[in-house]
């Protein structure tokens, strides 16, 4: 007898356990999600931020490789 009072403590506290790593994960998923949101807001703004820079980078390789072109073509 007094061993299967023995194995029902422990499933209790299995149970128990269960129980709270089910919470706790629950809480983690969460949490993930919140931070997988907030790098996609980082990456979107970073993307609007630094766009400008991406376009005016092109624009000052045009304007050098006419300058480029445009002195080949006076020799």
């Amino acid at each position: 007898m007094k061993e299967s009072d023995e194995l029902e403590k422990q499933i209790k506290k299995a149970a128990e356990a269960l129980k709270k790593a089910k919470k706790e994960n629950t809480t983690l998923r969460d949490e993930v999600d919140s931070l997988w949101a907030m790098m996609d807001e980082i990456t979107k703004s970073d993307i609007e931020n630094f766009s400008h820079l991406v376009e005016d980078l092109k624009a000052d390789v045009i304007t050098k490789s006419l300058m480029i072109t445009k002195k080949k073509a006076d020799c």
